[in-house]
């Protein structure tokens, strides 16, 4: 791995070599969060744009030389990322925005139907280069679902931690892939502690976001995929979903990497987007600080829904480093953009998922995108994680007899 010459921590700024801290900063404890640090030259030894035009490998391990793993031979034969770019021609028409250049890289299409697969899938290779006998994670439901899978396809042991509040639809999916899942009398943040405390107990590997300084370089695949589909013109905005923060966070790590490496030419501004009843970061970047307070949440978005972000500092400066903002938004204005991202362009995603279309829509209204800019929001997660909330966002269904008059009087009612 010699791609990787160190892991910074985010907070003293001190520098180790990877076998030296396997998980957080040992001078700062839990809070020091480590962040991979490339030598870029190796990088380019070994990768450049051209060579990825000849590659007809269509999986996150296209970038592989730029990510910090040994062997991907050790992990999933499931195919993880390259995931469609859609133009969203219909959906920026919807908006009164018609000359606008919209996209939307629809995540919920991995293995697990969640970007989460992107992480797991490098803690899945770090995991068994290091021969550990089991992979722990604390999720709301889609880390797990993910990790769950992809230990599936290799018989890898996997524990989940999920807080009892879980969608079903999600647990139903731990349990189909055969891990050992808990349900956490409590929210996800006590999941998220239980399993710390598991993983130091007993020795497992942990794939806990923000703690494993790994699963943001696994999730920064997303951002690579958009700028090399849309020809390494980096669009002007990328809208990313934020609960913990470790999308949001590799999505900035994906920019720096690709700036460094001069394959695109300006950093798109990244906006976050948060629950109204789950904006602990949005809060904190208003106020222009990344001290962090706590706060309860109250929100339909489960994956969303964190009462302490465990990769704060990543988040935060992976918007203010590139002129970003954060927007929050209602339940409501996420259930409305998940009705219109499925009518307009039949993507169906969940409702944290939708949150980026949600402040999409939400800045259009606000006539911040302007009329011509190129944007992609990012869909990290598929709708059928949680139903319940879908049939939220639509009316009742029309109930008929089985005759063709009773057909004949609705459409007419309808006309």
């Amino acid at each position: 791995m010699d791609q990787v010459i160190a892991l910074q921590c985010v907070l003293c700024g001190r520098r180790y070599a990877p076998a030296e801290a396997r998980y957080t900063c040992p001078s700062c404890g839990d809070a020091g969060i480590l962040d991979v640090v490339y030598d870029y030259d190796v990088v380019r030894a070994r990768l450049d744009r051209h060579l990825l035009s000849r590659n007809p490998e269509r999986t996150m391990w296209r970038y592989a030389p730029l990510l910090p793993v040994e062997d991907i031979l050790q992990g999933s034969p499931l195919t993880v990322g390259w995931t469609p770019l859609y133009r969203g021609t219909r959906l920026a028409e919807a908006l009164g925005l018609p000359c606008l250049d919209l996209w939307i890289k629809d995540d919920g299409r991995n293995p697990s139907a969640s970007l989460k697969d992107r992480a797991s899938a490098v803690a899945l290779v770090r995991a068994r280069e290091e021969q550990a006998p089991v992979i722990a994670a604390a999720s709301t439901g889609n880390a797990a679902s993910s990790l769950a899978c992809l230990c599936a396809s290799v018989g890898q042991r996997c524990i989940i931690f999920v807080p009892q509040t879980a969608p079903p639809a999600k647990v139903a999916q731990l349990l189909i892939f055969g891990a050992q899942v808990l349900l956490v009398k409590g929210s996800y943040d006590d999941a998220f502690d239980l399993c710390m405390e598991a993983c130091r107990a007993y020795g497992w590997y942990n794939r806990n976001t923000a703690v494993n300084p790994y699963m943001s370089e696994g999730k920064k695949t997303v951002a690579l995929e958009v700028c090399e589909q849309l020809r390494w013109e980096a669009p002007d905005i990328i809208l990313v979903p934020v609960g913990d923060g470790c999308i949001i966070g590799g999505v900035g790590k994906a920019v720096r990497d690709l700036l460094a490496l001069g394959w695109i030419e300006r950093a798109p501004r990244i906006i976050g987007v948060q629950s109204e009843g789950s904006a602990v970061l949005a809060t904190a970047w208003q106020k222009g600080t990344e001290e962090i307070v706590p706060v309860p949440p109250t929100t339909l978005a489960d994956s969303i829904s964190v009462a302490q972000p465990r990769d704060a500092i990543k988040a935060l400066r992976a918007v203010r480093d590139t002129g970003g903002e954060f927007v929050t938004v209602s339940d409501e204005e996420i259930l409305a953009a998940m009705r219109l991202l499925g009518q307009t362009m039949g993507v169906f995603a969940e409702p944290a998922g939708a949150a980026s279309v949600a402040g999409l829509i939400k800045m259009a209204g606000l006539g911040k995108l302007g009329a011509d800019g190129r944007i992609v929001a990012l869909v990290t997660g598929n709708g059928l994680k949680d139903v319940a909330s879908a049939l939220k966002a639509v009316p009742e269904p029309v109930r008929v007899e089985p005759s063709l008059e009773a057909v004949r009087r609705v459409l007419e009612v309808g006309s």
